[in-house]
């Protein structure tokens, strides 16, 4: 199956919460007591599971739980001065009310409406006379136009599903474009493992914080998820659950 950027089909993502935003924020998106019964349960298994000491550790639970396999934890990889810098960053982003900008319509199903006043956008549906004339990947091109917009300053970039994406966002940031945060999980058995890489390269490189994994696995359900776990942090902040260094 090939999905609207035209690369390999990621896994479905998690559904948008449509709730109304004035409801008490969940995490999880839970609301009713029998859901937050099953989260607050999945979660603990994952802490048995994954350490629950660090800011980083939070991000390495979420990539547990949104593929159900322990052993994905050990994939996650940090760049930054320090592993917790990329969620402090992106936590700051969120509470800055900062754009999430994805690369298609999938992940941005899978962002939470609530626990946070970021617009969401993607970025697929832009750039299609650029993508045109150069036969480059749809996706490619409208993170291209975006740029040329200045959507992805300070931003929080996410990237779920298609490979020339990520590319083409490193490229961007090798060109002085600087998100507050990077997260980077596209799928598949070409250039997948090879475009986030180069945007761990490129953004250790430049001093932008970012969130990727190693190896062909992703997709749209683990951006999403990790997106939101920056959310979740931002709000744990916000109420003093946290404290951001």
């Amino acid at each position: 199956m090939t999905t609207e950027s035209g690369e390999t089909a990621p896994d479905e993502a998690s559904g948008a919460d449509d709730a109304d935003d004035t409801e008490e924020y969940a995490d999880l998106g839970a609301t009713t007591a029998d859901a937050m019964a099953i989260a607050e349960t999945s979660m603990d298994r994952v802490r048995e599971l994954v350490p629950d000491e660090t800011l980083a550790d939070r991000i390495r639970q979420k990539s547990v739980h949104a593929t159900g396999d322990p052993e994905f934890q050990h994939l996650v990889r940090f760049t930054g001065e320090r592993a917790d810098e990329p969620v402090v960053a992106g936590a700051r982003a969120v509470r800055a009310e900062r754009p999430i900008v994805t690369d298609i319509t999938m992940v941005k199903a899978g962002i939470t409406g609530r626990g946070h006043d970021c617009p969401v956008r993607k970025a697929i549906g832009n750039g299609s006379e650029l993508a045109e004339r150069t036969g480059m990947t749809r996706t490619a091109a409208s993170v291209l136009e975006l740029d040329r917009e200045g959507v992805y300053d300070d931003a929080v970039a996410v990237v779920g599903n298609a490979p020339t994406a990520a590319l083409a966002l490193a490229d961007c940031i090798e060109d002085g474009t600087r998100p507050a945060v990077v997260v980077a999980t596209p799928v598949g058995f070409v250039k997948a493992a090879e475009s986030r890489q180069r945007l761990r390269e490129v953004a250790a490189s430049h001093g932008v914080p970012a969130i990727t994994n190693v190896g062909r696995r992703g997709g749209s359900g683990l951006a999403a998820g990790l997106t939101n776990e920056l959310v979740h942090v931002a709000s744990d902040a916000r109420d003093g659950t946290v404290q951001l260094p």
